[in-house]
């Protein structure tokens, strides 16, 4: 039975410049570490992370309770006693700091904590870490996720500049990672010299590695990201197609959605979605309405549900309570699952597991903020996700995930997983 040693954690900085957590935990016969991510777009209903809240540091942002935590009290209490399993260990964690949203210890030390003995755990039994992983649901992986790629960024990725927060291109016919990526470098170069002709934008990116041209509207957005794939030699909504993040939250007030000078209520964000699903080859609408307008996600749902995957990310929160009411009132049919947003892998699990009863898709995503821990590519594949939400094809902290998943297609030669047939389709103005 693995017994924890001891613990040790220290401050790191993610990939926008700030604090978070890295944990590392010892083993009778094994050690691993492992560090979290931060998101900027987050849900409600997420988990808590401890901040330090001195403005002299970091802008209060640093994470000196949150490593003291993990090398004090959860250390003092996991140290020399047996785990027989990741959920044992999870069960710890939350009886000790026994808040609802792991306020007091903080989410990010408790995932740390969760995810270094995961790491630990897979060296002692010389398992590859995707192993490890499906090991905890039960589950056999028969393919690889298909990527979802940044292409365009806005809303609290960017600067705000249109409220859409991200457009993904999803390579449709692709059957290895290898083989998505090329594809994705095409348009990425594509896309990069339309802002430059267009915008007369040089090379800028966002949180996630996006481009984030001043774009005057969400259609233009839309509508730039076609012109990518055609110009890349490509076919929109037969070779390409793509996915949108919506984050409807961010622009919500008053009952009613801001896109530029226009209000509209529930009803007419709905019809607005709609339209875009018919003009633009969309196969995936991320949080299309605010995480608190329960109300009308069932209409969204009734009106494109067959058309386009309805994934609910600040909805959900990869909180339990909140799928299953989902589930209930038909509000969804696909989970972005971030771990972060539940703080320990058992939780994810009990997430992932009704989300797959209810027979929805899982898209695994990573967080704006971000480190060169690449746990997530091997999540994704462990928890047969359906896609990979992983950011752009820029920067250290994306490649790195993407350059595991590279590897572990070497290593098990799997294919990548289909997209759900009922949503590819040629857009009719395309």
């Amino acid at each position: 039975m693995p017994k924890i040693l001891r613990l040790a954690a220290r401050e790191i900085l993610d990939s926008r410049g700030r604090p978070t957590v890295l944990a590392k935990c010892w083993l009778e016969h094994g050690s691993g570490e492992a560090s979290v991510p931060s998101g900027a777009s987050t849900g409600g209903a997420e988990a808590v992370e401890l901040r330090d809240g001195d403005l002299k540091r970091y802008g209060g942002l640093g994470c000196r309770k949150a490593i003291a935590n993990i090398e004090g009290e959860i250390s003092h209490a996991l140290s020399g006693l047996d785990f027989p399993t990741q959920a044992d260990l999870d069960a710890c964690l939350l009886t000790l700091d026994a808040t609802p949203g792991k306020s007091r210890l903080g989410a990010n030390a408790v995932l740390a904590v969760s995810l270094a003995f995961a790491r630990a755990a897979a060296i002692s039994q010389n398992l590859p870490l995707w192993k490890y992983f499906s090991g905890l649901l039960g589950v056999e992986p028969k393919a690889l996720p298909r990527l979802t790629v940044n292409l365009f960024s806005g809303g609290k990725h960017a600067g705000q500049q249109v409220p859409l927060q991200d457009v993904l291109i999803v390579p449709l016919q692709s059957r290895t990672i290898d083989e998505s990526l090329t594809i994705v470098y095409d348009i990425f170069q594509a896309a990069a010299d339309l802002s430059q002709k267009r915008y007369n934008m040089r090379l800028l990116r966002a949180d996630e590695g996006g481009l984030a041209p001043p774009f005057n509207s969400a259609e233009e957005m839309l509508q730039t990201a076609v012109d990518a794939i055609s110009s890349a030699g490509y076919s929109p909504g037969e070779q390409i197609a793509l996915a949108v993040d919506v984050a409807a939250t961010h622009f919500y007030s008053d009952q009613s959605y801001t896109l530029g000078s226009e209000k509209l209520s529930s009803g007419q964000m709905i019809t607005r979605l709609e339209r875009w699903v018919e003009d633009y080859p969309i196969i995936s609408l991320e949080d299309g309405l605010a995480e608190n307008d329960w109300q009308n996600w069932p209409q969204l749902m009734a009106r494109l549900g067959r058309r386009v995957l309805v994934v609910g990310d600040d909805l959900l929160c990869t909180q339990p309570a909140r799928i299953h009411h989902a589930i209930e009132t038909k509000s969804a049919n696909a989970l972005l699952l971030k771990v972060n947003q539940v703080g320990t892998l058992t939780e994810a699990a009990e997430a992932w597991r009704i989300a797959r009863l209810a027979d929805w898709s899982i898209v695994l995503s990573v967080r704006s903020g971000e480190t060169e821990d690449t746990w997530a590519a091997d999540l994704a594949v462990g928890w047969c996700a359906n896609q990979f939400k992983n950011g752009s094809i820029t920067q250290s902290e994306r490649l790195a995930k993407l350059n595991r998943l590279l590897e572990i297609e070497q290593e098990t030669g799997l294919l990548v997983a289909p997209w759900p047939v009922n949503t590819i389709r040629n857009s009719p103005r395309l």
